[in-house]
C-alpha cells in the first residue's frame, strides 16, 4: 500500500506555489536565477558538435575522455592498433551453422567457439529438465 502511495506521489508534477504552501523544499538553482528552456546538470562551456571544425572532427575521439581533468585522445594510424582490434566486429557462424559443418574442417577458433556454445546449449537443456521435474 505504501510503495503505490509513493509511485504516485511521483507521478503528480508539484507547481512551484503549491510546494510553498505545502512546505515542500527544492534545490537551489546556480546562479540564482534559472534558464527558460534550460536543462540542468551540462555546463554551458561545452562545445557543440555543429561549432567543431571537420579538421578537429577527424582527428579526436570526441566523448572517450572519462576524467575531469583530461582531454579526448587524438585518432592514430591504422598501424598504431593492434591487429585483433579489426576483427572484433567480424561475423561468426551460429551455433546451428557450427554443428552442420565437419569438425575435422573448423579452425581453432570456431572448433573453440563450438565447444563453448554446445556446453552452454547443453547445460540449459539440463536446467530445463530438471525444472519441469
Amino acid at each position: 500500500m505504501a510503495m503505490s502511495c509513493i509511485r504516485l506521489l511521483r507521478r503528480i508534477s508539484i507547481t512551484k506555489e503549491a510546494a510553498q504552501v505545502v512546505g515542500i523544499r527544492g534545490f537551489a538553482v546556480a546562479g540564482g536565477k534559472s534558464k527558460k528552456g534550460s536543462k540542468g546538470g551540462g555546463s554551458g562551456d561545452a562545445p557543440k558538435a555543429s561549432e567543431l571544425s571537420k579538421e578537429l572532427k577527424s582527428t579526436t575521439v570526441f566523448g572517450a575522455n572519462i576524467l575531469k581533468d583530461g582531454a579526448d585522445p587524438k585518432i592514430l594510424p591504422d598501424s598504431d592498433y593492434p591487429d585483433w582490434l579489426w576483427h572484433l566486429l567480424d561475423k561468426h557462424l551460429p551455433l546451428s551453422e557450427l554443428r552442420r559443418k565437419n569438425t575435422e574442417t573448423l579452425t581453432f577458433d570456431d572448433l573453440k567457439r563450438f565447444v563453448k556454445l554446445d556446453n552452454r546449449a547443453r547445460i540449459k537443456e539440463n536446467n530445463a529438465l530438471r525444472a519441469k521435474n
